[in-house]
């Protein structure tokens, strides 16, 4: 029981076993438990650490049950990725669709410090890149929100 809840939690419900593009696959699944959470922002944040650090958890345990470093099966660092992209960001299909292009080219590209960041040991490695990669895209849609609704 305890293999089958580390692949199914790691895995996002087995969409990493998903053979292509399973990290794409897992952040466009994760827009629906950002559109349940984004309406309380207190919940908000306190799954999204929750996950995190389960996702640490779990992610190094997948390492040794997989047998490889960041294994491609391994998707609970996009869920965590794409909810910190959209953390405080307005509303709108717009926003979800840019923030989910921007993490994903964040994700894949992985520029200075992300790459870098992917040797940290165990799943903190795993995890990790994916939050700065949010970082990232986040900092960019708040920019494009400020210019876009003129605030």
């Amino acid at each position: 029981m305890k293999v089958f809840s580390i692949k199914c939690f790691s895995s996002v419900l087995f969409i990493g076993y998903i053979p292509f593009a399973s990290g794409t696959f897992a952040t466009a699944f994760t827009v629906l438990p950002y559109l349940l959470l984004r309406g309380n922002m207190p919940l908000y944040l306190s799954v999204t650490v929750f996950l995190f650090f389960a996702g640490v958890l779990a992610s190094t345990e997948a390492e040794k049950l997989l047998g490889e470093k960041d294994p491609h099966k391994v998707v609970i660092d996009e869920l965590v990725g794409f909810l910190v992209t959209m953390a405080f960001v307005p509303s709108g299909t717009p926003y979800i669709i840019a923030g989910f292009l921007l993490f994903r080219l964040f994700d894949i590209w992985k520029p200075w410090p992300i790459r870098g960041l992917q040797a940290l040991p165990g799943g903190w490695g795993i995890m990790i890149d994916d939050v700065l990669a949010g970082v990232y895209a986040n900092v960019l849609l708040q920019i494009a929100a400020y210019f876009w609704i003129g605030k």
